[in-house]
């Protein structure tokens, strides 16, 4: 018979490509057994490329030690959305055995629902106001579970481990995200109808905005939030939900930085009209909507040529991106390189150029 311990928890943490398990402790054990692991690696082109570039494939295990009756096991990061199978000695543990998860910053957030916002929020340790950074999700962690936005992309938790003593907000833009379907309608979107998924009941509409912002103001009249430095970052639809933000909220933002944002006919007029707003938009060299860049250019542009020196841009080249493994398979398909790089969120929150230090920097 084969003893199987209670307890096997799995330790993750929000790295550059999503939530990864880096981690597992299991009780009960007084030596080191025989430990291999397999489909430590999602089923996907990109994945499975990395997998085999960092040795994920052909080991994956990093060390094991026991203390106190308790073994722990290293590994090389992978996806949590793995299904990989761990063998310990003569026994098996996959994901269905786990018995808690722990994930590094994601944990400190508490999950709050106020009236229609879910939303969660990182509350730095250190008294008295403190900034606040207001997190927007990509369409792909957009739901109802208050959790995705945490853990479904790098965001976040990073922010919260780079600026511990500041309040990083991350609501949950309602709706479904992005589904098989609007992947499919998004291929041949265009300028002239990229409007078309707005609505006033999903994503980031400006009442839902609205309402995120009226939160906001409550923490800075508790005395929680400095009213000076108050900041908006987000990706892709939260791209485009940053610059609502501004038009929602002129008065309340020091600064934002904005990353690949979805460009329909409201956004870029919201973007040339930003005379005197601190904002740093960062995109790829070659995105999957081809026409964003256009539009980009063309608004901060715009700015610039009316006097705004605070309006700055970064298109990342190739180079840059491939310092982070983004878009380096030779002989991609165009699309499917369009749509890795399309994650330069990564590099932005990574501070590459200096954007986060320089949104930090700023006071209102």
């Amino acid at each position: 018979m084969v003893f199987r311990m209670s307890n096997f928890i799995v330790y993750s943490k929000v790295n550059d490509s999503g939530q990864e398990i880096y981690r597992f402790t299991l009780s009960g054990r007084d030596c080191v057994p025989a430990i291999s692991i397999e489909n430590n690696y999602k089923d996907t082109a990109i994945d499975c490329f990395l997998a085999m570039k960092t040795g994920r494939k052909s080991k994956g295990i990093e060390g094991a030690e026991v203390k106190d009756g308790v073994l722990t096991i290293d590994c090389a990061p992978f996806s949590i959305e793995s299904n990989y199978i761990l063998h310990v000695g003569e026994e098996t543990y996959t994901a269905k055995d786990v018995t808690e998860v722990k994930t590094l910053w994601a944990d400190e957030f508490e999950g709050i629902k106020e009236e229609e916002v879910n939303y969660r929020l990182y509350r730095p340790s250190a008294k008295g106001a403190r900034p606040l950074i207001l997190f927007l999700h990509g369409g792909g962690e957009a739901g109802t579970d208050n959790w995705r936005q945490l853990v479904g992309c790098y965001g976040p938790t990073a922010l919260a481990e780079a600026y511990p003593d500041c309040y990083i907000m991350a609501p949950q833009a309602r709706g479904l995200g992005i589904t098989p379907d609007m992947k499919e309608m998004l291929k041949h979107q265009t300028f002239a109808n990229g409007g078309a998924l707005d609505s006033r009941t999903t994503g980031w509409n400006r009442e839902y905005l609205a309402s995120i912002m009226d939160i906001i103001r409550k923490m800075v009249k508790e005395g929680l939030v400095e009213p000076k430095r108050i900041y908006v970052t987000g990706f892709s639809m939260g791209g485009a939900g940053t610059l609502r933000a501004l038009s929602v909220g002129p008065d309340l933002f020091a600064a934002a930085v904005c990353i690949c944002p979805s460009m329909t006919p409201e956004t870029y007029q919201i973007l040339c009209g930003l005379t005197h707003t601190k904002i740093w938009v960062a995109c790829s060299y070659l995105d999957h909507s081809y026409y964003r860049h256009k539009y980009i250019v063309d608004g901060i542009m715009k700015l610039r040529d009316e006097g705004n020196r605070d309006a700055k841009l970064t298109i990342y080249p190739p180079e840059d991106l491939a310092k982070y493994d983004i878009g380096t398979i030779e002989d991609m398909p165009l699309e499917a390189k369009a749509g890795w790089n399309h994650i330069c969120w990564v590099p932005t929150y990574h501070n590459e150029y200096g954007i986060m230090s320089w949104m930090m920097d700023q006071s209102r």
